[in-house]
C-alpha cells in the first residue's frame, strides 16, 4: 500500500476507499458514514481499497504486509456485510495507530491510550464461538476483542435507525460477536474515549483522572 503526502488528520472516507459498483456500496457507505461520527485518522496512506467477496468462511479480512495494509475484504454472502465491514475497519485502525515491529503488537495490546478500554473490556462476558482451541484463544485476543467492540460502538452510536436495529437483532440472537446492552454501555464509552485521546475526535467527554 502506497502513502502519500504528510502524516495528518484525514476523515475515514479520505483513507478507506469503497466499491462504486457493487450491492454493498450502500450499505459500506452508510457503516463508514456511521464510524466517521466518532472519529478520523491521522494517516499517510494512500486510500485502503475495500473488496467485496463472495466467501462463506468468513464475514471479511484485513489483509496487511508488516505495517501496511493491502485491503479489507468483506463477504456479500450471509448479511452480515456491515458488521463485517466495521470490523475489519477497527483492525485496521488498530494496526495504523500502532505497529511494533519487533512484538508485532498493535495497538489494542499496548497503546497507553488504550488502557481504558482494556480495562473495560476484561469485564466482559467471554464469548464463545465454535471451533478449536486456536480458534478460541484468536478469538479472546486484544486485537480481535478492540475489532468486535469498535463495531459494536459504532453500531451503538450511530443514530442511524436502521444501522441500531441492526445491533439489537444480533444481541436478541445471542451472537457471540456482541455483547448484551446493558453489560457493553461502559465498554463503549472507553472505545470513545481511546479516540478522544488519540486527538482523532471532536467529542467532549469526561477522562478518569
Amino acid at each position: 500500500m502506497a502513502r502519500e503526502g504528510k502524516l495528518r488528520l484525514r476523515t475515514l472516507e479520505e483513507v478507506v476507499l469503497l466499491p462504486r459498483r457493487s450491492t454493498l456500496t450502500a450499505e459500506l457507505e452508510r457503516a463508514l458514514a456511521a464510524a466517521s461520527l466518532l472519529h478520523g485518522v491521522r494517516s499517510d496512506l494512500a486510500p485502503v481499497p475495500v473488496r467485496p467477496t463472495a466467501t462463506i468462511s468468513e464475514t471479511g479480512a484485513y489483509r496487511y504486509r508488516k505495517r501496511d495494509p493491502i485491503d479489507l475484504r468483506v463477504s456479500r454472502v450471509g448479511g452480515r456485510a456491515t458488521l463485517g465491514f466495521l470490523h475489519e475497519l477497527g483492525h485496521l485502525l488498530d494496526h495504523q495507530i500502532h505497529y511494533d515491529r519487533k512484538s508485532r503488537a498493535w495497538a489494542s495490546a499496548v497503546h497507553p491510550a488504550f488502557a481504558g478500554w482494556r480495562g473495560a473490556a476484561a469485564s466482559l462476558e467471554r464469548r464463545v464461538i465454535d471451533g478449536g482451541q486456536g480458534r478460541q484463544r484468536y478469538f479472546q485476543s486484544a486485537h480481535e476483542r478492540w475489532a468486535r467492540c469498535y463495531a459494536q460502538t459504532v453500531l451503538l452510536r450511530s443514530g442511524d435507525p436502521r444501522l441500531e436495529r441492526q445491533l439489537e437483532k444480533l444481541q436478541r440472537g445471542n451472537d457471540p460477536h456482541v455483547w448484551p446492552a446493558e453489560q457493553f454501555e461502559p465498554v463503549a464509552v472507553e472505545v470513545e474515549r481511546v479516540f478522544e485521546r488519540l486527538g482523532l475526535t471532536q467529542l467532549t467527554l469526561p477522562l478518569a483522572a
